[in-house]
C-alpha cells in the first residue's frame, strides 16, 4: 500500500447492502485512495459471480432456516457468512499485479494472526488455513487498474451449518458455471487466547491490518448510504442478479411422491428462465405434457413467477394427485 488508506466504518449487518457498499468504494469513491473495513452479515450464502446458485446451495435448508442467498462482482467459490464470521475488504491500485495475486492480500490476515499467537499460512489457490484446515476464503475483481480484494475470517462460526446449507443435492446438476470445492474447515477461536471475544477479535484485526500506514477514518454519510441502498436496490435485492444471472444449465431431478409416484424430470434453464422441459415416471395423467412444456418455456423459475404461470392451468390432467406446490417445490428445490 502506497496512498493513503482509508478505513470505512459500517455497522451493517445486510449482506446485500455491505455487497452494494464495496460497489459503490470501487466504483465512485476516489481512486487516489486506498480502501480497507470490516464487516459482518446475518446468515448469508454469497456465491460467486461465474457460479450457478442452484447448484451450490441446499435449497431446502436455505428456506427453511432464512439464509439470504446473494451473488458477489468477484469469481470464486460459495462461502457461508454468520455473525461468528468476520470478512475483511481492500480496495487498492493493481500496480505491477496483472493477474489475480491473493497472497499479497492475504499476507497482512497472516501476520495479524501471529500478533495473537496463531499460526496460519496462506494456502493453495485462495485459501488461509490453520492445521490444514481452511478458516479463510478470499476473491478478487479487477477494473480498470483498481482491484478489490476481499475475504472471510471464520472465528466462531456455526459449523455445522456451513456444511448443511452449502450441501450439494442429490440431482444431477450439469453447468457451465464453477463449482465450489469442498475442504475441511475450522474457527479460528480454538487456536487464540481462551479470553479473545469476536469484538476484541475485529479491534485486533482494525489495529494490526493496516498497521503502519497512514489511516483515515470515514463515517459515510447520508448522502453516502442513499446511493449505496440504490445499488442495493437495483442489483443485490433482485432475483435476476442473485439467481437468474447463473450460467446455463441443465438438471434432472427424480422423486417420489406420495398418491402421484416417480416423477423424473429434464430441464435447461438459460439466464434463470427455463427453456426447455421434459418429464417421465410411473405417474398417471390423462392430458400431454407437450401443453405444460409450452407452458413452462420462458418462465422464471422462482416460485412466485411459476405460481403465476400455471394458475390457469390443469396440472392434475398431467400428474394425477400432484398440487401445484409440490409441482413447484420439485422445480425449484
Amino acid at each position: 500500500m502506497g496512498k493513503k488508506v482509508v478505513f470505512i466504518e459500517s455497522n451493517s449487518n445486510d449482506p446485500r447492502f455491505n455487497l452494494a457498499l464495496e460497489q459503490y468504494v470501487f466504483d465512485e469513491m476516489p481512486n487516489d485512495r486506498e480502501y480497507f473495513w470490516l464487516w459482518q452479515n446475518h446468515n448469508t450464502i454469497v456465491v460467486g459471480k461465474h457460479q450457478n446458485t442452484a447448484q451450490e446451495i441446499n435449497q431446502t435448508y436455505v428456506r427453511e432456516h432464512g439464509i439470504t442467498v446473494v451473488r458477489r462482482l468477484s469469481g470464486g467459490g460459495a462461502v457461508y457468512h454468520d455473525m461468528g464470521n468476520v470478512n475483511f475488504t481492500f480496495i487498492a491500485d493493481t500496480g505491477d499485479m496483472e493477474t489475480l495475486n491473493l497472497h499479497a492480500f492475504c499476507t497482512p490476515v497472516v501476520n495479524t494472526l501471529e500478533q495473537i499467537g496463531v499460526k496460519a499460512e496462506v494456502s493453495g489457490r485462495n485459501d488461509i488455513t490453520i492445521d490444514g484446515k481452511k478458516f479463510s476464503g478470499n476473491s478478487q475483481y479487477i477494473k480498470h487498474g483498481r482491484i478489490m480484494h476481499h475475504g472471510t475470517l471464520m472465528f466462531d462460526s456455526d459449523l455445522s451449518v456451513v456444511s448443511k446449507a452449502l450441501q450439494v443435492s442429490s440431482d444431477k446438476y450439469e453447468s457451465k458455471g464453477f463449482k465450489s470445492v469442498k475442504s475441511r474447515v475450522t474457527n479460528i477461536k480454538p487456536y487464540a487466547p481462551a479470553d479473545m471475544d469476536m469484538e476484541t477479535f475485529k479491534n485486533i484485526l482494525k489495529q494490526y491490518m493496516v498497521q503502519g500506514e497512514d489511516v483515515e477514518i470515514h463515517h459515510l454519510s447520508e448522502e453516502e448510504l442513499k446511493r449505496i441502498q440504490q445499488i442495493q436496490e437495483e442489483r443485490y435485492n433482485t432475483w435476476e442478479w442473485n439467481y437468474g444471472a447463473s450460467p446455463e444449465f441443465s438438471v434432472q431431478k427424480k422423486r417420489r411422491i406420495e398418491g402421484c409416484g416417480q416423477i423424473e424430470i429434464s430441464m435447461n434453464v438459460e439466464h434463470g428462465c427455463i427453456t426447455a422441459y421434459r418429464s417421465f415416471g410411473d405417474y398417471f395423467g390423462n392430458g400431454d405434457t407437450e401443453e405444460l412444456q409450452e407452458t413452462l418455456k420462458g418462465c422464471s423459475l422462482q416460485p412466485e413467477a411459476l405460481a403465476e404461470r400455471l394458475k390457469d392451468f390443469d396440472l392434475e390432467s398431467c400428474y394425477s394427485h400432484l398440487d401445484k406446490d409440490a409441482f413447484i417445490c420439485l422445480l425449484t428445490e
